[in-house]
């Protein structure tokens, strides 16, 4: 495939990262409103809206950062609310609502990865179609890829450490959450010592191996 403008990219990237962020804190919401908690819908956060979801940081900031410095985008948006002490079953369904936002995030590069393989089964005579598609299927697979694997990291307050807390005895549990306040240094630790890197970079390359043979490229 040729190369891209840099507007094309913020063009093909753009779509594909909002709806990322958007869907996994939709999917918090939604889970915890199936579980008794009723926040995210009061304070119209279960909308596709992105713009009710907007964090000037994680959703401005940081996505024109790492697109003209890395060439890609990858951003979050801000956070659903929830309140525990409204769930049916407080440490079980607090695990649930944490893992609904990595799957939504899973399910959104499967659907990327099939439209992309019905774009490549487009005849030369909707190219003009096809490749944009392409182009769009392949960012959003990274960032549904990052996005997923970067919140299972089971480091407070990531999703994945949510998930954590709920499995573990409560007194481990207590434990665990007191490293909270430290989760961030945790992560530019990993980050800057190239941790992150050699944990997911092989992850992230299988499943782009994946989703390219799946398509058949």
């Amino acid at each position: 495939m040729e190369e891209l403008t840099t507007v094309q990219k913020l063009i093909v990237w753009i779509p594909p990262v909002l709806l990322a962020i958007t869907l996994h804190e939709v999917a918090h919401g939604w889970v915890a409103s199936l579980l008794g908690d009723p926040t995210a819908r009061l304070e119209g956060r279960l909308t596709l809206n992105p713009l009710r979801h907007v964090d000037p940081v994680g959703t401005v900031l940081v996505p024109l950062l790492t697109f003209f410095t890395a060439g890609f985008v990858f951003g979050w948006a801000k956070p659903v609310p929830v309140d525990w002490r409204r769930l049916r079953n407080p440490r079980r369904d607090m695990g649930l609502v944490a893992a609904a936002g990595p799957l939504s995030n899973l399910l959104m590069l499967a659907g990327w990865a099939l439209l992309m393989k019905l774009a490549a089964s487009a005849g030369q005579g909707l190219i003009w179609l096809a490749l944009p598609l392409i182009y769009m299927g392949v960012a959003g697979i990274i960032i549904n890829a990052i996005l997923a694997l970067i919140n299972l990291i089971p480091v407070p307050p990531l999703d994945g450490s949510r998930v954590v807390s709920a499995l573990l005895p409560p007194p481990w549990a207590r434990v665990y959450n007191r490293l909270e306040p430290y989760g961030l240094v945790i992560l530019l630790v990993l980050l800057v010592s190239g941790g992150l890197d050699r944990i997911f970079g092989p992850l992230l390359g299988w499943i782009q191996d994946l989703a390219a043979r799946f398509i058949g490229a």
